[in-house]
């Protein structure tokens, strides 16, 4: 970098006195007038013609009126509309260069202004016909800059400038050109990846004939080879050799061995993981550590559990192969879920099972297979007789489902029905006197 700057200081007296002289050359020059002048005509004579083109292009009505080939000619013709008026001008310097050559012999200046609004041109079709926000960034902040190098003839130069600014290593040279050239076509090979990637598991995911956990494995999978796809197409671009790979996978190797053992093992575990299909998304699991949720993605290195309150868990997929995990729904949705209540002892025992059988039918989520409400006595309390019922559901008594709070509302219903008291746990004070007679005898609730 120090060699470029000394070169510029030692070079700069001799441009400065080059470009006095060309401004001076200019300035008398009636070449440079009539160039001027035809680009100042140019520049007004176009938004001219383009409202009059436009005009005509909506008198001819092509794009409603027309047919077959004629139709979609006038839709080409009417999507240009927006960039008429740089095309014209662009048309209009062509002429005006055919013509300068002709009559005065030079034309450099219209050649130029004609590069500056092809770089404009440029600019204005990328606002008007892309409309993804990213891909709009990209090409006006890496296309605009390459296509204006271009058409002044300046990009090989600058990319010999940015090559010769490099760092090098043993045999290894890294320039600055290389790594904004590994920048660009690796972020837009990524950005690509990223989007076919999505485009390709949504597909998957919609073959309902597969098991959903070979749709999820396929996914992955499919994941997996695309990104090493990619990477591949990145170092063919860049020129990388690529026998240089199994010096990098030996190196790769070495790092799985030490430093990256966690991060391969987690890989390797969501591969058995998809492949077994100990768990799948949808599935509700409970971890060792108590935390739970229904797992909403499987990804190669973990795996996403949502809880009910709209928390996400992220759990390293060595995790379900190394330790113990309850998965509440593998096999099947269907849960048995029971609720407690007491009745007085003055109640008719017997009449209770079928009295709550029968009301907790009532809940349509409530199932009758594997097995009906079962109503069962639990035992006898200090100041009531404990009951329990058993009801088989199918899903999570969580979430959006309250099967427990809603079967004890029948229950209560059921009860208050059938005149069945719910017993309040009850205390006797007796207060003795010196002779240990009574003198008086209370009861309370609490």
């Amino acid at each position: 970098m120090q060699q470029y700057l000394d070169n510029f200081l030692q070079q700069w007296p001799q441009w400065r006195d080059q470009i006095l002289d060309t401004l001076l050359n200019w300035a008398t020059s009636p070449q440079f007038y009539s160039q001027a002048g035809a680009v100042v005509l140019a520049w007004l004579a176009a938004p001219l013609l383009a409202r009059i083109i436009n005009r005509r292009i909506d008198a001819l009505g092509l794009a409603e009126k027309g047919r077959g080939i004629f139709r979609r000619a006038g839709q080409l013709v009417e999507s240009l509309r927006g960039l008429m008026r740089p095309l014209v001008l662009v048309a209009l310097l062509a002429v005006a260069v055919t013509v300068l050559d002709a009559a005065v012999g030079s034309s450099w200046l219209a050649r130029l202004a004609q590069s500056a609004v092809l770089v404009w041109l440029l600019y204005t079709a990328i606002n008007l016909y892309i409309t993804n926000p990213m891909l709009r960034s990209a090409a006006i902040w890496l296309g605009i800059p390459v296509a204006t190098l271009h058409v002044f003839g300046w990009y090989d130069d600058v990319v010999a400038f940015l090559d010769g600014i490099s760092l090098s290593v043993g045999n290894i040279r890294l320039s600055l050109y290389f790594l904004i050239k590994a920048a660009v076509f690796g972020g837009l090979f990524f950005w690509i990846g990223r989007i076919t990637s999505e485009a390709g598991r949504n597909a998957i995911q919609k073959q309902e004939t597969l098991d959903r956990g070979i749709r999820e494995l396929a996914a992955r999978l499919f994941e997996i080879v695309l990104y090493f796809i990619i990477f591949i197409l990145l170092l063919q671009v860049l020129g990388v050799d690529l026998t240089a790979l199994a010096i990098f996978g030996g190196a790769l190797g070495v790092g799985l061995g030490f430093g990256l053992q966690q991060i391969a093992a987690n890989f390797i575990s969501g591969i058995i993981v998809l492949m077994e299909r100990s768990i799948v998304v949808g599935d509700f699991v409970e971890l060792e550590d108590g935390k739970a949720g229904i797992v909403k993605h499987i990804n190669i290195r973990s795996t996403v559990l949502e809880t009910f309150d709209g928390k996400e868990i992220v759990v390293p997929n060595e995790r379900f192969i190394t330790q113990r995990f309850i998965n509440w729904t593998h096999d099947d949705p269907r849960q048995r879920y029971e609720v407690e209540f007491m009745v007085g002892y003055e109640t008719d025992l017997h009449k209770v099972p079928p009295i709550i059988e029968q009301a907790v039918l009532k809940h349509p989520r409530v199932l009758t297979e594997p097995e009906r409400p079962d109503c069962e006595l639990r035992g006898f309390a200090d100041h009531g007789v404990k009951f329990a019922v058993e009801f088989w559901v199918k899903g999570l008594d969580d979430g959006p489902n309250k099967f427990s709070s809603d079967v004890l509302f029948l229950v209560w219903d059921a009860l208050k029905e059938n005149n069945i008291t719910i017993p309040y746990p009850r205390r006797e004070v007796v207060l003795l006197n010196a002779d240990g007679h009574p003198v008086a005898t209370s009861s309370a609730t609490t």
